[in-house]
């Protein structure tokens, strides 16, 4: 059995639409929903999780309406991406509230919040009070709670954001083994890099609608059909500029203050004679970007936002 299917599903609050029309089939797995904020990622994972109702259309998750459904609100573990909780509960105190909400019994909720909690890396931190932590132990205990209750199937909106590159290093490993034990887990974000660290599976959600879904890898290849952009910062851009102006690949130079930009129909390619030329020449680069090598290109692309895109 899918575990949802989204059939012409749309939600609106008032005049404002949150989706529009998505159709749409979970089988399994960990999968990224990544769109921009105001897309409409919020709005799917609160359907998903029985929290709200299509305005039209039928969404189910495990064959039935998740809204109604009891049994399998029990099987959905959520962590919201704003968090409005008891902070003056120590993290086991909030986690064992949770998940008798969640439907554990009351004698197990302590063991089971104290499983959560050690699979979350806050085993030393269990007993102070949540007003007291920093971003990504908020974020922590929150993913604690919502896997106390052993569920089937995680929604986890945005749970990556505040957190710092170690810490968020750590969560990602941990989202990555809860996905290996067999959960089925979606992950919300905006920022391209997050999810490609948890998973190659994604759903591109703009607009309210979905654009696309598949391998995030098959994406980059749409993209990079089209010139790419890549901004060199450096003392020398115009030695930059002379070592790549006669490669076939390489499809405009625009030089701006302390830099180049070089418009290539060939990344990697251009990215490996850069490399040469800065070696070769001895440049001083102080930094490396590229305005496309992120969703935001992603999104102009589906869109046709973008200059030749269809």
């Amino acid at each position: 059995m899918s575990v949802v299917v989204a059939d012409n599903c749309s939600k609106w609050y008032g005049h404002v639409l949150g989706i529009s029309d998505v159709s749409w089939t979970l089988r399994g797995g960990i999968v990224g929903l990544l769109g921009p904020n105001g897309a409409g990622k919020s709005t799917l994972i609160k359907m998903m999780g029985g929290l709200l109702r299509p305005s039209r259309g039928k969404l189910t998750v495990y064959g039935e309406n998740p809204f109604d459904s009891i049994e399998v609100r029990r099987r959905i573990g959520y962590a919201p991406e704003h968090e409005k909780t008891w902070d003056d509960l120590t993290a086991l105190e909030l986690v064992t509230v949770m998940a008798q909400l969640a439907g554990v019994p009351k004698d197990a909720a302590t063991t089971a919040a104290k499983v959560a909690i050690e699979q979350m890396g806050m085993t030393g931190a269990m007993h102070r009070r949540v007003k007291g932590f920093s971003k990504g132990m908020r974020q922590r205990t929150k993913l604690a709670t919502a896997i106390a209750h052993d569920p089937d199937f995680l929604l986890l909106d945005e749970p990556l954001t505040g957190v710092d590159p170690v810490a968020r290093i750590d969560i990602v490993d941990r989202i990555r083994k809860l996905g290996e034990a067999g959960k089925t887990i979606i992950v919300s974000s905006h920022v391209l890099y997050e999810i490609e660290a948890l998973t190659s599976e994604i759903v591109v959600i703009y607009r309210g609608q979905v654009l696309a879904e598949g391998n995030v890898y098959e994406i980059r290849k749409l993209i990079d059909r089209h010139p790419h952009r890549i901004r060199v910062e450096c003392d020398q851009p115009r030695v930059i500029a002379a070592a790549l102006a006669t490669a076939d690949h390489v499809a405009r130079i625009v030089f701006e203050r302390g830099a180049v930009l070089i418009e290539t129909r060939d990344p990697d390619r251009c990215y490996d004679q850069l490399t040469e030329a800065v070696i070769a020449s001895k440049v001083t680069v102080t930094a490396l970007t590229s305005p496309d090598n992120n969703l935001g290109a992603v999104f102009e692309y589906l869109t046709g936002d973008r200059g030749g895109a269809r």
